[in-house]
């Protein structure tokens, strides 16, 4: 009778909800009691996580391409790993899946004691997708399910899923960039994992195939899966992505959700004649924040206080101000914010 869906912004849909409010069948106590485990089962939902990654530090030689990275990874995300080339994100995702070894720190996959019990139930794709290029896309697919040990049976399906069961008997070789892309996650998908790590799944593509592949990740999303996936692309990782870790030279800057993280704030500018006692009122204002001086008075405003308000605030301090705009702020100088601080 209840049944939840998590969506990748984490929004939880009750089917019961209308029922609980509104039957004469079920009384105000067992109203409260379902209530409860509604908030439960909604809470245990958003706040489970897949991988707890701590203090991972790597280097090469002189290079340290991780410097003391720690955060987790919520269960039923797209967790996007940005940052600009040489940050690092490659070397952690390749930590993540046991294919580098880490000088110092430790990661644990959730509810897995081993890490080969925990690679079983994880689907991968780092650098570029590797195929032999003669053989056709199903034929591939056999392979890796062999070298797998699991998900033949599924090759049909998961070619259906990434848009290619059409296409199963065509060369890999005759497949443009995108197409292989969606191959390499096809293969990935083999055996059905709980998890995908992907790494730079756009990179390279065009326009389309960038399309394809960020509406793939939603999908697949949707159905449940959790996504790791590295991007030098915040437009990428603003629109696939739910939660954010920023690395920049090895060291994370700042993890969160990207709601939180890449908070695209307004702007506010003001002026006055006499703006040193323009800036000393504004001050003195608790719903006003990030007060500078740049040109013309710069601040932020608390959520719901409005331009109207603080116009009539600065009039009952005896300043008429010449100059109110409000000015979104772009992703982009959040994000330029954040990694050159």
């Amino acid at each position: 009778m209840i049944r939840f869906i998590v969506s990748n912004r984490y929004r939880v849909i009750s089917h019961i909800s209308s029922w609980i409010n509104h039957s004469t069948r079920v009384n105000r106590i067992y109203q409260k009691f379902i209530s409860e485990i509604v908030m439960l089962s909604y809470f245990r939902c958003v706040m489970e996580e897949v991988v707890h990654i701590r203090d991972i530090q790597k280097a090469y030689t002189t290079v340290k391409a991780l410097k003391g990275v720690t955060f987790s990874v919520p269960r039923g995300s797209v967790f996007g790993v940005l940052g600009p080339n040489g940050s690092g994100k490659t070397t952690l995702l390749g930590i993540l899946l046991d294919v580098l070894k880490a000088d110092q720190g430790s990661y644990e996959w959730v509810g897995y004691s081993e890490p080969h019990q925990a690679r079983q139930q994880i689907g991968s794709l780092l650098e570029t997708p590797n195929f032999y290029s003669y053989m056709s896309a199903a034929d591939n697919l056999r392979i890796s399910a062999k070298i797998k040990g699991r998900g033949e049976e599924q090759i049909d399906e998961v070619l259906k899923l990434v848009n290619l069961f059409e296409r199963r008997d065509s060369r890999f070789s005759s497949f443009s960039l995108g197409m292989k892309q969606r191959l390499a996650i096809a293969a990935a998908l083999l055996g059905k994992p709980d998890i995908l790590v992907l790494d730079e799944p756009t990179n390279g593509l065009d326009p389309v195939g960038i399309s394809e592949i960020r509406d793939l990740i939603r999908q697949l999303n949707h159905s449940g899966t959790t996504i790791i996936m590295a991007s030098h692309l915040l437009d990428e990782v603003e629109k696939v992505c739910t939660h954010v870790a920023i690395l920049r030279k090895g060291e994370l800057l700042t993890t969160g959700s990207v709601l939180d993280v890449l908070n695209d704030e307004d702007r506010i500018e003001l002026d006055a004649a006499d703006r040193k006692a323009l800036m000393s009122a504004l001050s003195r204002n608790s719903s006003l924040k990030n007060l500078r001086e740049d040109g013309v008075v710069q601040c932020s405003a608390v959520d719901g206080y409005t331009m109207n308000q603080i116009n009539q605030y600065c009039f009952e301090q005896g300043i008429v101000l010449t100059h109110l705009v409000k000015k979104k702020r772009s992703l982009e100088s959040k994000f330029m914010e954040i990694t050159q601080s």
